[in-house]
């Protein structure tokens, strides 16, 4: 068995042992009282609690409260502000939201089998049926994605050809002036190695080398670190503080993995020049907002020099409609409540 299958087997038992403590029983909700409302959301990285903090602003404006299902609480700081809970002892909820098919949310799904179930892309996903996607389609009330480019992965994704509502990304509701730092460029990881929070993103070692090449041809190099990445590996460079959207107005061009941000960098002003891998696979549209795509690290320099926005539709395509979205994502899953 290899080190991948090891990690894989392992991320299984983990997901599996804390549902079957669950029991597996049904478990309906119950509006919090006063008209609020309370969401449970389980994702495809089980402990990755930023795909649900941009949404954490337009929750607490509306007297939600979110919370995402944990299978326990070994990867979560005690500072994160999402509220995390077990399956076995979350709080009665009105709605399930599920960010993908995996095992974690499908498991997710069969435990509170009596809610109603929504399932709305927070972060990309490759366009190919998922292997639990059939258990969770019948159920679903509401569907969404960030952009028209996104819903037609995400459909593929889910095997189903019902509309999806385009909603935006709450990360670009706020979008920041950009004042481009001259020959500053923005390098955005993504995941070096695979844990069980999830798995790991091929192209590392090119994006590395890559940053090397810049800086020897006298770029300065800010980072904008995955949440899950190894900051050690960057730890030469200036990492950002803020996040990646913000942190690209102050660059002339980004540099990464092609990964859910680079429309949003894109949307910033921001040319992007992918970093691919023959192990990697990504939705066409991420790769349409690049300027180009580099395989050799070599090519960094004059791809980074070169880098230009793409063309207005494209960007339209992937990034989907800018500023409300946090408020048009939570209309839906209100919608989800009302159908039910």
């Amino acid at each position: 068995m290899n080190t991948a299958e090891q990690v894989s087997l392992s991320r299984r038992a983990v997901l599996g042992g804390a549902l079957a403590g669950a029991g597996l029983l049904a478990m309906g909700g119950t509006a919090i009282g006063g008209g609020r409302v309370r969401v449970l959301i389980a994702t495809n990285e089980p402990w990755g609690t930023y795909h649900v903090a941009p949404l954490l602003a337009e929750a607490a404006r509306r007297g939600w409260e979110l919370v995402q299902l944990v299978p326990d609480f070994s990867e979560i700081a005690p500072d994160d502000p999402v509220r995390t809970a077990l399956p076995d002892s979350a709080p009665p909820a009105d709605l399930l939201v599920l960010n993908g098919a995996e095992d974690w949310p499908a498991d997710c799904a069969a435990r509170f089998r009596r809610l109603p179930l929504a399932a709305s892309s927070l972060a990309y996903l490759d366009p190919e049926e998922a292997a639990r996607a059939k258990q969770v389609r019948p159920r679903l009330r509401t569907i969404t994605s960030s952009s028209p480019a996104e819903s037609r992965a995400f459909g593929s994704y889910l095997g189903t050809h019902r509309e999806i509502q385009v909603v935006g990304s709450p990360q670009t509701d706020a979008l920041p002036q950009r004042a481009p730092e001259p020959g500053l460029v923005l390098v955005l990881t993504s995941v070096t190695h695979a844990d069980e929070t999830g798995d790991a993103a091929p192209g590392t070692e090119l994006l590395l080398a890559a940053a090397e090449e810049l800086q020897a041809a006298g770029k300065r190099i800010l980072v904008g670190l995955h949440p899950r990445e190894d900051p050690a590996l960057w730890s030469r460079y200036e990492i950002s503080d803020v996040p990646s959207v913000q942190a690209a107005a102050r660059t002339e061009a980004a540099i990464g993995i092609p990964g859910t941000v680079f429309p949003l960098i894109a949307a910033v002003g921001t040319p992007v020049v992918g970093c691919t891998d023959p192990a990697l696979t990504v939705p066409d549209y991420l790769l349409s907002v690049c300027s180009s795509t580099i395989d050799d690290a070599a090519q960094a320099v004059s791809a980074v020099d070169q880098a230009e926005l793409p063309d207005p539709e494209a960007l339209a395509d992937a990034v989907g409609p800018v500023g409300g979205s946090a408020n048009r994502l939570l209309n839906a899953w209100s919608e989800a409540l009302r159908s039910w």
